[in-house]
């Protein structure tokens, strides 16, 4: 049975949330401090986390950036605020994923199984994925280029899985979305452009040279090469 940690301030989301996921056969923990979530995650097995953004004390943007220093557990954020500047954030500071509120039973599911779905996916191919002298390793979700490598989150690295494994195919946002959600969603196409602009960012950062292989094929998408 997988354990998700809720941590939300209000008791009544930590509640309702608890109730979708019950009857899925998730265990739940929840917590509504944010500095108490992450040393929940150092010592306990937590298969994902659901975030709250906007908490008192240590808000979700911060709770994320502390987690990423010594976990990759999935992060799925819950936020109220549907501003473009608020979700690129969260990706940057590694969240897989997010969901405003309010939402319903049905799409928090999807995207949870999704993204447990792509882990255990990944568990049983180990196998890297090497193009050139690039090397995507399943094992720790990392990008190696000659010297360099950068960790990336899960979204980061199903959509340049998708792009290095057929590197001579133009992808559409449409044909990234899916490889990335997986389900069926009413996901803004426009999102993935905020995961390319934080992976070029984050690689840029690592000295990879992005510009050389990271390409926008205007008005239909993008490639590897």
């Amino acid at each position: 049975m997988q354990t998700i940690l809720i941590v939300d301030d209000e008791e009544r989301m930590l509640d309702l949330v608890e109730l979708f996921l019950i009857p899925h056969g998730y265990t739940c923990i929840k917590e509504k401090s944010g500095i108490k979530a992450i040393e929940r995650i150092k010592k306990e097995n937590i298969d994902l986390v659901l975030l709250d953004v906007m908490m008192p004390e240590m808000d979700g943007w911060d709770v994320c950036e502390s987690i990423r220093e010594f976990s990759k557990v999935p992060i799925i954020m819950l936020t109220a605020r549907a501003d473009k500047s608020d979700l690129a954030k969260g990706l940057l500071l590694g969240a897989d994923d997010y969901i405003s509120k309010p939402f319903d039973e049905r799409e928090l599911i999807a995207r949870i199984n999704a993204v447990l779905r792509r882990i255990v996916g990944f568990e049983k191919d180990n196998e890297n994925i090497t193009f050139k002298d690039f090397v995507l390793d399943k094992e720790t979700y990392s990008l190696h280029y000659q010297n360099s490598s950068v960790q990336l989150t899960l979204k980061e690295f199903l959509i340049i899985k998708a792009l290095i494994s057929r590197p001579s195919k133009t992808f559409t946002r449409e044909e990234l979305l899916h490889a990335a959600w997986e389900y069926e969603t009413d996901t803004d196409t426009r999102t993935v452009d905020s995961h390319i602009r934080n992976l070029r960012e984050k690689l840029s950062k690592s000295d990879f040279p992005t510009d050389e292989f990271l390409k926008t094929v205007w008005g239909i998408g993008y490639k590897w090469s």
